[in-house]
């Protein structure tokens, strides 16, 4: 059955290391969809159907055809009555928005603002959250979601930082200046002063794990405060820390192709990318890294360098 395939599928997927959160749903209700229109095998049309029914932009009908087309290769190779969708029917090509790279006089300006954002009670912890928050992603290139994660036993000894099962279901290790050590053990203290039982690192208002919109909301309000982005039409963000720790990192990258690779590595491990091309993509958004490192990168990314 179909229904059971989907569930071995996923099985199998996440065994190596994928979540596939929203593919298990879609698939478990293309399969369901399948048999209600009698299919025993995968089929083409019933997938293009089911794609566009339940899906109301080209985009969403991509995505969902190229998850079905990716579990009908694994039946095909089973069987091969399965029929693989053409996904690429909805394929629309799409470029990542240049990110903001904060500048040195930007990000002081940022933290002091934070600094002096109005006190909330019941917890006076406000500014202090959110100007080590800032610090943090900006000195350590922390996606967001892993910043608010952590919790008081990811904090290890040296100044390291245990980051677990992250976007690629990876944990990894990040070590930190001794200045960010000294910012976070200050914190901490008051922190453990004037917050609630909670072991998260960041916390609310409510002593609770700090959330997603609260810190975009904070986090615009800290921008208008600081002057930083108020005319553009989009407005920097916080992950736009993580782009310019990567970019500050790159531009005191050498340029001799054996180092340029070294460098690529270390900062791809550091980051926590899935793969060294996503790493690269700093230099092609930012054209003040281009040149000589470019093309030393380019060829590592080709496989050139070892």
């Amino acid at each position: 059955m179909l229904i059971d395939d989907a569930d071995r599928y996923i099985v199998l997927r996440r065994s190596l290391g994928f979540k596939l959160e929203k593919t298990a749903r879609h698939l478990t209700a293309f399969a369901h969809h399948a048999m209600e229109h009698g299919d025993t095998h995968v089929r083409a049309a019933t997938a293009l159907a089911w794609a566009v029914a339940v899906s109301s932009t080209q985009d969403s009908h991509y995505r969902r055809l190229q998850e079905v087309a990716l579990f009908a290769r694994f039946l095909h190779a089973e069987d091969p009555a399965h029929e693989v969708p053409r996904h690429h029917l909805y394929y629309r090509s799409r470029s990542r928005p240049a990110p903001y790279i904060y500048t040195p006089v930007e990000l002081a300006r940022m933290l002091d603002a934070a600094g002096n954002l109005r006190r909330q009670k019941p917890s006076p912890l406000r500014r202090h959250v959110y100007v080590m928050l800032l610090g943090l992603l900006a000195s350590t290139g922390l996606r967001v979601s892993e910043a608010l994660n952590l919790r008081l036993g990811d904090l290890l000894p040296d100044g390291v930082l245990h980051i677990r099962q992250t976007k690629f279901n990876r944990s990894r290790l990040v070590p930190m200046h001794p200045s960010v050590v000294e910012a976070l053990h200050t914190y901490l203290e008051i922190r453990r002063r004037v917050a609630g039982t909670g072991d998260h690192v960041f916390l609310s208002v409510d002593g609770k794990q700090l959330g997603h919109g609260t810190v975009r909301s904070n986090f615009q309000v800290i921008l208008r405060k600081a002057g930083i982005g108020q005319g553009r039409s989009r407005r920097p963000r916080t992950h736009d820390l993580r782009h310019t720790f990567a970019t500050r990192v790159l531009e005191h990258c050498a340029t001799r192709r054996d180092d340029v690779a070294r460098d690529f590595v270390a900062l791809s491990t550091y980051l926590g990318h899935g793969h060294i091309k996503h790493t690269y993509w700093y230099l092609e958004a930012t054209p003040d890294l281009m040149g000589d490192i470019a093309s030393a990168a380019e060829a590592l990314v080709a496989g050139e360098v070892a």
